[in-house]
């Protein structure tokens, strides 16, 4: 697994490759000793699966508050998405910046996403398939969003948005209160 850093501290980009022969091809998705220098001391408690069946769709951005706060390992295995990052770390020096990567089913090309980050993505093909390795559990009381189109972001999704789910777009859009998250 090779890992390469992003302009985001802590956001990572992990490339696996595949062994392939005759009968098709085997790869590892997740292996806890070469990520060693990323995931630290956490450990994974949750594996999540999401399928979006229209290209233009978003998903996020979604976070969770400390103490419930997570670090995420996203991996696209089926279609493709532009996936992005938005760093909510108060004290981070790329506070309200984001980042995307384009992943697809074929690249096993997957993003980790640290503590203190908001997560979404738009899906480029059709019945995309997303797996998401989560270090904490899901407690609705933690959870937070930002909106897709929130003008202090600026994200430019590469497709027009079709779909945002009725929860996704009750967010608020950030204002002059939001400080960033402390972790």
């Amino acid at each position: 697994m090779k890992t390469t850093a992003t302009k985001i501290p802590g956001v990572c980009v992990v490339e696996t490759t595949a062994h392939r022969d005759e009968r098709g091809a085997f790869a590892r998705l997740f292996c806890r000793e070469s990520l060693r220098d990323v995931i630290g001391d956490r450990q994974i408690l949750q594996v999540n699966h999401s399928r979006t069946r229209s290209p233009g769709a978003v998903r996020g951005l979604h976070f969770q508050y400390p103490p419930q706060a997570e670090m995420k390992f996203v991996r696209c295995v089926r279609g493709q998405v532009w996936d992005v990052v938005v760093d909510l770390r108060a004290d981070s020096p790329t506070f309200l910046q984001w980042h995307a990567e384009t992943l697809d089913g074929n690249s096993l090309k997957m993003i980790v996403i640290p503590e203190g980050c908001a997560h979404g993505f738009q899906a480029l093909e059709a019945d995309s398939e997303m797996m998401y390795l989560h270090t904490a559990t899901y407690r609705p009381a933690y959870e937070g969003g930002l909106l897709h189109n929130d003008p202090v972001l600026g994200i430019s999704w590469p497709q027009p948005v079709t779909e945002v789910s009725a929860r996704d777009r009750l967010h608020p859009f950030i204002d002059r209160s939001f400080s960033g998250i402390q972790l």
